[in-house]
């Protein structure tokens, strides 16, 4: 045994212990163990009871219990006086604060955080500047986190009560608003570029239930309008995928319109003048559509130009279901919803449709009646083609007509049975069976 532990085991029987053999040995180790119980029991009931708190909480209750217990036993069973345990204390207390006066601001930031409980494991948070991920475990010292790209990072608790804490939750609870900032020129009417956005928005986020994106014009300044994108993310870890989507989707929805993001103190040059961006251009949309794909350039630049533009404010309905239609449509901005009866009989939304889309199709060019109805879920543009418009562009090519087949049979068998529907759907018809109504439709041999 080392000298110094040897000189302690012979000093403390006769500095601790009376003189009064083993029957008082034992009634101080019996004190010492009966106080420590106490504690030990008292420190497991309120673990207990706060079960669902931070465990931060609980040990610091069991610290204070142990630390009770033992100035008891100095007392009680030992019958030591407390001012020299005191003093000595307070002189060890103070060395000891000096030395790890870092690691201490920690823990009582930690004692802190564990009573307020401002966040749990799981959640994600922004603990400090530049600093944000899911909390994975929380001490005495430090609180543990994994980064949107899996670094796992450790914070002191210090730093974190010393800054602004950003919870953004988990799960369900993890749901909450971003945005995506989108500048638009300032010619574009405000209510044009809502109508651009929104589509945009929620042909990104149609997947995602409780997306709810709207669009909020913030700013105009040089030459250009700041539209804030709106829209609800279930989770932390996949804001910067729906940010993504988001912005994707606005570029599009602006280009297809014949627009571009713009930029600040665009100046026109010498000679040259600036024009606003062009309207909504059905001869665009024509180009980028698989229907109309086996029609010449000049054959569709002569449907564009008898295409009547059609605009829609919500809740106005484009066709419905059971009605005789001559005519088809393209979405070029907004949103609309399809409907069609469940087992009830009652019409309940099964789609939705984007610009883009092409609609009415089968009535304009078979004759059958609407299958579905539609209307605007937001303010929308859409253009209409009847039958007398492309009525002399078939009879004059009737080997259109085997190129429309090909594609409509593909597209009914695609969009037969909407997505989730439990309804028995009757079968698709053959590319024969569209052949021949378009045939007969348009008396063509």
């Amino acid at each position: 045994m080392p000298p110094f532990a040897l000189a302690c085991a012979m000093l403390v029987p006769h500095v601790l212990l009376p003189a009064d053999g083993a029957w008082a040995t034992l009634r101080l180790a019996a004190g010492t163990g009966f106080w420590l119980c106490v504690a030990w029991t008292a420190a497991r009931l309120a673990a207990l009871l706060l079960a669902h708190h931070p465990k931060l909480l609980s040990d610091l209750i069991g610290a204070a219990l142990f630390l009770a217990a033992a100035v008891v036993v100095t007392q009680l069973v030992f019958e030591l006086p407390a001012t020299g345990l005191i003093a000595t204390s307070s002189v060890l207390i103070a060395v000891l604060g000096f030395a790890l006066r870092n690691t201490l601001g920690d823990i009582f930031s930690g004692i802190a955080l564990g009573m307020e409980s401002p966040y749990a494991i799981g959640d994600w948070i922004e603990a400090t500047e530049g600093c944000a991920g899911r909390v994975t475990g929380i001490s005495w010292r430090s609180t543990r986190l994994v980064t949107r790209d899996g670094v796992a990072v450790v914070v002191p608790n210090s730093l974190i009560a010393g800054h602004r804490i950003a919870v953004y939750g988990s799960g369900a609870a993890g749901r909450y608003r971003a945005q995506v900032m989108v500048p638009v020129d300032a010619t574009v009417p405000a209510a044009r570029a809502r109508r651009l956005l929104l589509g945009a928005a929620m042909e990104a986020g149609r997947a995602q239930p409780d997306f709810d994106p709207d669009v909020v014009l913030v700013d105009v300044a040089q030459g250009q309008a700041m539209y804030a994108v709106r829209f609800h993310v279930p989770d932390y870890g996949a804001e910067m995928r729906w940010r993504d989507a988001v912005a994707g989707a606005a570029q599009a929805a602006l280009q297809r319109a014949g627009m571009e993001f713009a930029r600040p103190g665009r100046e026109v040059g010498p000679g040259r003048t600036w024009q606003p961006p062009a309207p909504a251009s059905p001869e665009l949309l024509l180009g980028s559509i698989d229907l109309f794909r086996p029609f010449t350039a000049e054959e569709r630049e002569g449907l564009a130009r008898a295409m009547a533009e059609v605009v829609l404010a919500p809740r106005d309905v484009v066709m419905r279901r059971g009605e005789q239609g001559d005519s088809l449509f393209l979405l070029a901005e907004g949103v609309l919803e399809v409907r069609i009866p469940d087992v009830n009989g009652t019409e309940v939304p099964v789609d939705r449709l984007h610009p883009g889309a092409v609609f009415g199709e089968m009535s304009l060019l078979t004759g059958q009646p609407r299958s579905a109805t539609i209307l605007a879920v937001t303010d929308a543009l859409a253009f209409r083609l009847t039958r007398e418009d492309i009525d002399p562009v078939l009879r004059a090519r009737p080997a259109l007509l085997e190129g429309l087949t090909a594609i409509m049979a593909a597209r009914q068998a695609r969009n037969r049975a909407p997505p989730g529907s439990t309804r028995a759907v009757p079968a698709a018809p053959t590319r024969e069976d569209i052949l021949a109504r378009l045939k007969s439709f348009f008396a063509i041999r």
